[in-house]
């Protein structure tokens, strides 16, 4: 039960506003609190970590990907909330068989079907009518109040052994913890309230652009290209920011506690600040250059069964990127070249390769560097992709038998 409100719905509910790690950096030290170990729990956070990525940080890896193919942003909203819905079934069931085994699955898969339904109910709908902005932001507070309603009318059997080595309550801690994450929901209130204020539909600020600059030049085909950087002061971050002051405002924090902070944050992440500009740059080149479409043309040569590879370059990218984000941007325009030499509906492979980062996260070394950041296991960053490799692969296989569904079965479903 702790392991599906914590972990799956207010994990899921971190990754949508926020993102880049944060969510593992703040669920696995209240499951360590519980009584979790170290490496346990940030796995848990990890491979939970998955079904809610391609709409995390206020939808930027769709943002990103809607940028790179200049297919519209609804409908690669619409295209890749299908596909997540069927692939947010499994995770649930996952989280409980990693805490209490398989009789843990006989006795609760109950809470794990309205889990993933309650995320579904308002994941899917969202993707599908506002876009791709709040999406994981909805669905997460949908499966949290499905949860918290579920348990007040049915409880799940004890477990008649005790769970995992690695899983030992403490329970002379609880009611300190629990008075601590009662403190801690008024800046999580703050937060939720400033974004879905300030990036939804009904809001204009996301779509005030200043100016532009563009650069044009001729392709390798001859024909004319266009790089474009659209300025817009007032996107999703500057509302995360806005919900950081009047958070830092309400909690008061001393100058020396803020750059302390600081400090600590700069020596965990400058590593990870580097990503995003080096993988943009690198996806220019990759895609302006004509690199792309010369790889499109020899992996067309595959035929259908590119289908089987369209999710896995997505899962690579982000494991060497650590950005569900960055992958998009490197391989979108690349996937949507392939799928049209193959006939594919033109946002089937692109929202394929944002499904197969999603589910890479767990072994994306930027993501795992911020999560390790308030465990013990700071600068061990292999110690949990290794732990967490053999789940992913799992999950990717998962991911690509769906993928294969809906290109074989229901391209219909993916999107014109």
């Amino acid at each position: 039960m702790q392991v599906l409100v914590l972990a799956w719905a207010f994990g899921a509910l971190l990754e949508g506003l926020v993102g880049f790690g944060y969510p593992w950096a703040v669920v696995a030290p209240i499951l360590i609190g519980l009584g979790m170990s170290d490496l346990a729990a940030l796995r848990t956070a990890a491979l939970r970590n998955t079904a809610p990525v391609p709409n995390g940080a206020l939808g930027a890896p769709i943002i990103g990907l809607a940028a790179v193919t200049g297919l519209p942003l609804l409908e690669l909203s619409a295209a890749t909330g299908r596909i997540v819905a069927l692939l947010a079934i499994a995770p649930p069931f996952l989280l409980i068989y990693l805490v209490s085994g398989r009789e843990g699955l006989r006795t609760g898969w109950p809470l794990g079907v309205v889990a993933a339904a309650g995320f579904v109910a308002g994941q899917l709908p969202t993707s599908q009518f506002l876009g791709p902005y709040l999406p994981a932001v909805i669905g997460a507070l949908t499966c949290l109040g499905s949860l918290l309603l579920f348990l007040r009318v049915w409880t799940p059997q004890p477990l008649s052994v005790g769970g995992p080595s690695d899983y030992v309550v403490v329970r002379d801690r609880r009611h300190e913890l629990i008075l601590a994450i009662q403190a801690g929901l008024v800046p999580i209130g703050i937060l939720v309230a400033v974004v879905v204020a300030w990036t939804g539909p009904w809001s204009p600020l996301p779509r005030f652009v200043p100016f532009k600059l563009s650069v044009a030049a001729q392709g390798s085909l001859g024909t004319p290209v266009a790089v474009t950087f659209s300025w817009a002061p007032f996107v999703a971050g500057t509302a995360t920011l806005t919900a950081w002051l009047l958070i830092t405002a309400y909690l008061r924090p001393s100058r020396r506690q803020l750059g302390r902070s600081f400090r600590a944050a700069l020596s965990q992440m400058w590593g990870a600040l580097l990503v995003a500009p080096l993988i943009f740059g690198l996806a220019a080149v990759f895609n302006y250059s004509g690199m792309g479409n010369t790889l499109a043309a020899a992996f067309a040569a595959l035929g259908p069964a590119f289908v089987l590879l369209a999710p896995v370059l997505g899962w690579i990218a982000v494991a060497l990127s650590g950005s569900a984000t960055s992958s998009n941007t490197l391989f979108g325009a690349f996937q949507l070249s392939v799928g049209r030499l193959l006939g594919a509906p033109d946002v089937l492979f692109p929202a394929l390769n944002c499904v197969g980062a999603a589910f890479g996260k767990p072994i994306a070394p930027q993501t795992a560097s911020v999560g390790v950041s308030t465990t013990t296991q700071v600068r061990r960053e292999g110690n949990i992709i290794r732990y967490n490799l053999a789940w992913t692969l799992a999950m990717l296989g998962y991911v690509v038998l769906v993928a294969v569904l809906f290109a074989v079965f229901l391209p219909h479903v993916a999107g014109p």
